[in-house]
């Protein structure tokens, strides 16, 4: 006997391998569960992650980060001028020159970036993804710290190459100085980018760095420049620059660009809170 043209023994037959099918998907799933959202601290690590490799393969900002300061290690080593102050020019000039690595990054590369991520709308799209906007933050923060201890390594190896005597034991201090200047010149940075328009923050960002090397007190001591290093030296610039030689020289931390460097951290960070625009 047949049921719509079937026989009931295929019928059980086909029903069986229906089951067996469903019986193994659902082993599949057990075995396999549904993905899960990434963690916050997986989010950040992974912004982390991509704005340091954005910054490190980025020619311009290499240049402007890397090469231009390891380039001005070498020049201070085989020359005379400017005066960099007693002792060995090499001692004075490579911390300087960390200090401005610093400066480099989380002040001008961060401020143009920012400033051009701003125009195009990245800063709003990506405020509105899971990361949000204080992953956002939190990420490009750790990529500078990241790019900071590269650029230690680079300027170090390269000092070093050229008779540098640093004072290790001074290494942990001088971290400290970075974290807190990498946060001042990073918040600075951010409210220049976030207060003007993107053709405006380029010029703006590149003419404070060419001021803060001249007279700014980074590679040059303030107490070199006469008068200016008056006012110098209450700079973020002069205070790094400062604060970082003296670690490596006699492994001390200073308290007073320590206190300059966290009040314009201070400062930084509420003025970029207060008037800093997403779009």
């Amino acid at each position: 006997m047949t049921l719509n043209g079937r026989q009931p023994a295929q019928d059980d037959g086909a029903g069986q391998d229906a089951r067996q099918d469903l019986a193994g998907m659902l082993t599949d799933l057990d075995m396999h569960p549904a993905p899960r959202p990434a963690s916050l601290l997986q989010r950040v690590a992974a912004q982390a992650e991509f704005d340091t490799r954005m910054m490190l393969h980025n020619g311009e900002q290499l240049m402007l980060t890397i090469v231009l300061p390891a380039m001005m290690i070498v020049g201070f080593r085989f020359t005379t001028v400017p005066y960099l102050g007693p002792g060995r020019r090499i001692d004075v000039a490579t911390p300087g020159v960390i200090a401005l690595g610093v400066l480099s990054t989380a002040f001008t590369g961060l401020a143009i970036g920012t400033g051009f991520d701003r125009r195009y709308g990245v800063l709003r799209l990506l405020g509105t993804t899971p990361l949000g906007r204080g992953g956002l933050l939190a990420g490009r923060s750790l990529a500078l710290l990241l790019v900071a201890a590269v650029q230690l390594l680079v300027f170090g190896v390269v000092g070093l190459s050229l008779g540098w005597q640093p004072n290790l034991a001074g290494l942990l201090n001088a971290w400290v100085f970075i974290i807190i200047g990498t946060v001042a010149f990073a918040s600075l940075g951010m409210l220049l980018a976030g207060t003007m328009r993107a053709e405006a923050v380029l010029p703006a960002a590149n003419l404070i760095w060419v001021v803060f090397i001249v007279v700014g007190g980074a590679v040059i001591p303030a107490e070199r420049l006469g008068w200016i290093g008056k006012i110098a030296e209450w700079l973020p610039s002069a205070a790094l620059g400062h604060a970082l030689r003296a670690c490596f020289a006699s492994g001390v931390l200073l308290f007073q660009p320590l206190l300059v460097l966290a009040v314009w951290a201070a400062l930084g960070v509420a003025a970029a809170a207060r008037w800093f625009h997403w779009d």
